[in-house]
């Protein structure tokens, strides 16, 4: 009786133990995520995928609860994760689509790629309230750069939104931290051709300074 009720406990602990084999824990950027090995599998050529694979060509750490280190912002990896749960491109309010299509071209998920493109496209042809049109800019800068690029913003240019997306994947101790900015310009009255020339001309100075993308 003794070797059977041992037997049952042994098995138990066997299953338990496979069953924990499909779940897989994150550390990104700080925050934790569980997920599954099936969930990964979505996209089997991403980065995530990848990385969770026993023969891994991919060099990642782990935390000391076990989890897989990932130094990328994890506001931004929520839309990611929920991808691949679901199929289905939700963003919260305040992200800015730039920054999860920095994300899904990080972790290469290719059709969560095309549907944050997509997004972008109809976002930018969508008419304002106000119906006005807008313009819309995403210039890629270091941390040390950003009060030089927002002082070159003029002739309309409104900030819109600031993404942090990481470092660049290099570790060092003099690195800095990388962003993206979002700016937009509205399109009011019609403008004589010198004006609009100036403005043009003055556009890409800041696209210069700001972006190396």
């Amino acid at each position: 009786m003794a070797d059977h009720v041992m037997d049952s406990f042994d098995n138990k602990q066997t299953i338990s133990k496979n069953g924990n084999k499909q779940w897989v824990k994150l550390n990104v950027g700080g925050t934790y995520f569980l997920t599954t090995k099936t969930t990964l599998a979505r996209d089997p050529n991403s980065f995530l995928y990848r990385l969770i694979q026993e023969d891994s060509d991919l060099i990642s750490d782990k935390d000391e609860t076990g989890a897989y280190l990932i130094d990328r912002d994890p506001n931004y990896f929520s839309p990611v994760l929920n991808y691949l749960r679901h199929g289905k491109l939700v963003i919260n309010k305040g992200l800015a689509e730039e920054g999860v299509l920095e994300e899904a071209e990080f972790y290469n998920i290719a059709e969560l790629i095309t549907l944050v493109k997509e997004r972008i496209c109809h976002r930018d042809n969508r008419p304002s309230k106000d119906g006005k049109k807008h313009v819309y800019r995403v210039l890629q800068c270091h941390e040390d750069e950003l009060t030089q690029m927002v002082s070159t913003m003029s002739d309309g240019w409104k900030f819109e939104q600031l993404v942090n997306i990481g470092s660049q994947y290099n570790y060092g101790a003099d690195e800095h931290a990388e962003f993206l900015c979002v700016v937009s310009r509205e399109y009011g009255a019609p403008e004589s051709t010198e004006v609009r020339g100036e403005r043009e001309d003055r556009a890409k100075v800041l696209q210069q300074k700001g972006s190396r993308m």
